[in-house]
């Protein structure tokens, strides 16, 4: 089943982490071993949950890290859904 508009991780580990739980973008990023300025990338959408990340926040915040990959990629399959044109592209058909 596809998700219709999946959140950002970002999105995502603000309600769920930071905001219920009073926990500092500061606090997190120290957690995590980043600068500040990384987290808010996250949490504002602007970067990606690479795989590196995904295994700090796996240890940071409990979830595994093919958890937030995955969170990641649906994510971005659905923009790309969303902004690419595909009405270019030809289906190859291969003999049976």
């Amino acid at each position: 089943m596809t998700m219709h508009n999946p959140p950002h991780p970002g999105a995502f580990i603000r309600q769920i982490y930071l905001e219920p739980h009073q926990l500092s973008v500061r606090a997190l990023a120290e957690s995590l071993g980043v600068a500040p300025s990384t987290v808010t990338r996250i949490i504002n959408g602007h970067s990606a949950i690479s795989p590196e990340m995904a295994l700090r926040l796996a240890k940071a915040l409990g979830r595994s890290a093919e958890s937030w990959l995955a969170m990641q990629h649906n994510y971005d399959l659905w923009q790309a859904k969303q902004t690419t044109d595909l009405t270019r592209v030809k289906a190859i058909e291969f003999a049976a």
